[in-house]
C-alpha cells in the first residue's frame, strides 16, 4: 500500500509528542485548576454553607445562579473537592459527593441511580443498580438504606437543574420535591443540594414546596468582564499549551473579546482556544495564529446550532419546524398565529399533545432567546398584538438537523411535498 506523505508525516508528530498541546484537557469545562481567578466571593460563600458538614451538621441548601460560563460549576467541584480533601487531611469523615448533569440525567429514575452508583448502594444480590426496570419506590429505597447505614452527609450538585423544569415541570418538581424531601425520611444521615441554574427565572417554576426547601441560600455569579476573561486564558494556556504555540497576545486578546461578546462566556472562550489549537494542529502547524481563532468561531457556531436543536424537547422541536416549514414555503412574514396553525398541524401528525397558543407564543420566546429564531412584537391597532418571525439560522442547517429525526423527517415529506 502506498504511503501518503502528508498524514504519515502528521502521525509522526502525535508519535513524536504533539507540538500543539501539552494538556488539552486543561481547556474543558470540567477541568478544575489548582487555582481559580475571579471567583473568591462565590468560593467563600459557598465554603461557608457547606463548612458546618466538617462537624457532621447538615449544610443548607444552595442555588447558583448566573449565565453559561461564568463559573457556576467549576466553582461547586473546586469547593468540594478542597472540602474533602480537608475532611481527609483532619481524619474526619468526609462528606459523599454527586455531580448530576440534569440535561442529560433528566428522569427520577436515573437521577436516583446516579446517586445509588456514587454511594456504593447495591442490589440485594450484590449486582449494580440496573439502569432500567425497577419500579422508582424500590431504587429511592435502597438509596436511603445506604445512607442510613451509617451518619453521611450526602451533597448533591443538579447541574442545569432548571432543564428538569423545563422538560417537562411536573415531572421536574416531583423530582426535586423528592429529593428536598428526603431528610424527613432519613434516620442517621441527610442529604443537601447545590442547584446550578443558567436561567435566572428558573425560581418561578419551582412548586412553593420545592422552592421553600431548595432556595435556602442563594449565590449570584456575574459575567467575567475582559480583563478577567484574559486572566482567565493567560492561566490556562500556560497549562494547556507547549511553549511558544501562543506568543502573540492578540489571539489571547481576540479570544477574550470574542467571547465577552457572549456576556462574558469563560467556557465558550476556552472552547474557541480548544477549538483553534486543534484547528492548526490537524494542518501542522506549530503556531496558533488570529486566522485559526477565526475559523474556531465559525466551527463552534456550527456545533452550537445543531448541539442546541437536538437537545430541544420534542414540542419545542414541532415548534421550530413549524417555522422552518413555512419558511421554506417562501413565506417572508411569519406571524404567531400561521406558526400555531402549522403547529397545530404537526403536532397532530407526530401525535403530540397539542399545547394553547399561549404556550406556543412562550416556546417562541424560548427558541428567540437560544437564537434559533428572531421574534419582533409588531402592533396590530385594535386586534391586538403579535410576534413576527423570521429564522436566526440557515434553512439548510434547520432542515438537515431536524430531517435526522426520525418522526420529524415522516413528518416534513408529507408536509413539504
Amino acid at each position: 500500500m502506498s504511503k501518503q506523505p502528508k498524514l504519515d508525516k502528521l502521525f509522526d508528530k502525535f508519535i513524536q509528542g504533539q507540538a500543539i498541546f501539552k494538556d488539552r484537557n486543561a481547556l474543558r469545562p470540567t477541568y478544575v485548576p489548582d487555582e481559580l481567578p475571579f471567583r473568591e466571593e462565590q468560593m467563600g460563600r459557598i465554603g461557608s454553607i457547606l463548612g458546618p458538614s466538617l462537624r457532621g451538621a447538615p449544610p443548607s441548601n444552595i442555588l447558583c445562579y448566573g449565565k453559561t460560563g461564568t463559573g457556576k460549576t467549576v466553582v461547586a467541584r473546586y469547593v468540594l473537592n478542597m472540602l474533602i480533601e480537608k475532611a481527609k487531611q483532619s481524619s474526619i469523615r468526609a462528606p459523599f459527593s454527586a455531580f448530576v448533569n440534569c440535561r442529560i440525567v433528566g428522569t427520577n429514575y436515573r437521577v436516583l441511580r446516579k446517586l445509588c452508583t456514587e454511594i456504593g448502594a447495591k442490589m440485594p444480590d450484590g449486582s449494580e443498580v440496573p439502569f432500567t426496570g425497577l419500579p422508582t419506590d424500590e431504587i429511592r429505597s435502597m438509596l436511603k438504606k445506604e445512607l442510613d447505614s451509617e451518619p453521611n452527609i450526602m451533597v448533591v450538585v443538579l447541574d442545569e437543574v432548571d432543564s428538569l423544569v423545563k422538560r417537562d415541570v411536573n415531572q421536574g418538581n416531583d423530582i426535586l420535591y423528592g429529593l428536598t424531601r428526603m431528610n424527613g425520611e432519613l434516620e442517621r444521615s441527610r442529604i443537601s443540594i447545590i442547584g446550578i441554574s443558567n436561567d435566572l427565572k428558573f425560581k418561578e417554576m419551582l412548586d412553593p414546596r420545592v422552592l421553600s426547601t431548595l432556595g435556602e441560600e442563594e449565590v449570584i455569579f456575574s459575567p467575567y468582564n475582559a480583563v478577567e476573561l484574559k486572566g482567565i486564558l493567560k492561566q490556562r494556556v500556560a497549562i494547556s499549551f507547549n511553549p511558544g504555540v501562543i506568543e502573540d497576545d492578540g489571539v489571547i486578546n481576540l479570544v477574550g473579546a470574542l467571547a465577552a461578546q457572549e456576556h462574558g462566556d469563560a467556557r465558550r472562550a476556552l472552547d474557541l482556544l480548544r477549538t483553534a489549537g486543534e484547528l492548526a494542529e490537524r494542518n501542522g502547524e506549530e503556531k496558533v495564529t488570529q486566522e485559526y481563532v477565526r475559523a474556531a468561531q465559525k466551527f463552534i457556531e456550527r456545533d452550537t446550532i445543531i448541539e442546541t436543536v437536538k437537545t430541544l424537547p420534542m414540542q419545542s422541536k414541532a415548534v421550530l419546524f413549524a417555522v422552518y416549514a413555512l419558511a421554506d414555503s417562501g413565506k417572508k412574514k411569519i406571524f404567531t398565529g400561521e406558526c400555531y396553525n402549522t403547529y397545530v398541524e404537526i403536532a397532530k401528525r407526530m401525535s403530540l399533545d397539542t399545547l394553547t397558543q399561549r404556550r406556543i407564543s412562550d416556546l417562541i420566546s424560548e427558541l428567540d432567546m437560544l437564537g434559533l429564531i428572531n421574534t419582533t412584537v409588531v402592533s396590530k391597532g385594535r386586534y391586538g398584538r403579535t410576534k413576527k418571525i423570521r429564522l436566526a439560522v440557515s434553512k439548510k442547517q434547520i432542515g438537515s438537523i431536524l430531517d435526522e429525526d426520525t418522526r420529524l423527517s415522516k413528518v416534513a415529506r408529507d408536509l413539504l411535498s
